[in-house]
Formats: C-alpha cells, structure tokens, sequence
C-alpha cells in the first residue's frame, strides 16, 4: 500500500514538473523579452531581500562565541598536523642537529587564541521569578 502512495505522489510531482517545463518553454517561446525581464526583475526583489535579512540580522553572542571557537579549534588541528612529520623525521648522529632539535623543543610555545566573551559581565542571580 505504501508503495502505491509514492507512485502516486511521484506522478503527480513528475506531472507538475512538466507543465512547469511546458509553460517556461511557451513563455520563452512568445514573448522571450518579457520572460527574461520576468527573471530579472524576480533576482534583483531576491537579492534586495537577501541584503536586507544580512544586514539587519544580528546572531546571538553565542553564535558568535560558537563560530569563535570552532575557527579556533581548525587552527588548533591544522597546527598539530602540521607538527606531526617534522617529529617523524630520523634522528642523525651528527652533533649540530641535535642541538638544533634541543634549541627547537626548548623555545616551542604554544598558539593560543583568545575566544571573546562577557568575562566583565556579572550574573543577575535573583532572576528566578
């Protein structure tokens, strides 16, 4: 039974998406000037909508302190990968090397990064009403 739904549905979208196909192709065929103004006109009322949403849109400091700490976290990753085959690399016996490797461990600090916050902003701990 649940088979002879999704034919169903499945015809009547196919149905739909080729009466839509037939009436672009018919409008573009009759009046191709009024049909690409048509487009235009529906891109240019699209972007002026997308501007406005972007524009007046502000996400929530956690948001905000999300995409922070993410970015911080790629970093994060993309270093320690970075890391890992220069500490693969064969130890040599010769002296200078080794003391450039011992140089290299001693002055390793790490990368931290900052992520903002409300750190001076103090609790309201009596909101409970």
């Amino acid at each position: 039974m649940a088979f002879l739904k999704n034919r169903i549905s499945f015809s009547i979208v196919f149905g739909l998406i080729i009466l839509a196909v037939i009436g672009v192709a018919s409008k573009l065929y009759t009046n191709p000037a009024g049909f690409f103004q048509g487009i235009a006109v529906m891109l240019v009322i699209g972007a002026v909508i997308f501007f406005l949403i972007r524009r007046f849109y502000k996400p929530s400091p956690a948001k905000r302190e999300q995409r922070a700490f993410v970015k911080a976290a790629k970093r994060s990753v993309k270093r320690h990968n970075q890391k890992e085959p220069s500490q693969q690399k064969k130890k040599t016996n010769n002296l200078t090397s080794i003391k450039k490797l011992r140089a290299r461990k001693n002055h390793s600090n790490p990368k931290l990064t900052v992520i903002e916050g409300k750190k001076g902003k103090k609790k309201n701990r009596a909101s409970f009403f």
